[in-house]
């Protein structure tokens, strides 16, 4: 079996320890994940059999809020850009609220952000 990463991400701003915004099991070959809608300020730990491989707190949002965040893993490090997904971003886990991932198959919007349209591939096996 392949190794894994679980990917938590909390919201440290909702309730008196913040609030858990996704829990996202996916191979660990995936270094660079999409997040949809993600929480304003999110602190992540990513796991690989439990042991902590990679950490952020306060990755807060820009002043220009995007329907996706970029998050890379840098070593033991994990950075964030707000997004417009863009045709490198195909075929990049998207990490839903709650924890579904599935992969970006399509991205389009229009030029002042108003509108979106994108596909996204979900798929699981027992």
């Amino acid at each position: 079996m392949a190794l894994s990463h679980v990917w938590e991400i909390r919201s440290p701003e909702g309730g008196a320890k913040g609030l858990e915004f996704a829990r996202a099991e996916m191979d660990a070959i995936h270094r660079t994940v999409l997040v949809h809608a993600a929480p304003t300020a999110m602190e992540i730990v990513v796991t690989a059999d439990g042991v902590v491989v990679a950490g952020a707190e306060d990755l807060r949002d820009d002043a220009h809020s995007t329907p996706m965040s970029r998050l890379r893993l840098d070593g033991a490090r994990i950075t964030r850009e707000n997004v417009w997904p863009s045709a490198d971003d195909v075929g990049l886990p998207v990490i839903l609220p709650g924890g579904e991932v599935g992969i970006l198959l399509a991205w389009s919007n229009t030029s002042d952000g108003s509108e979106w349209t994108w596909r996204v591939e979900f798929h699981n096996h027992a």
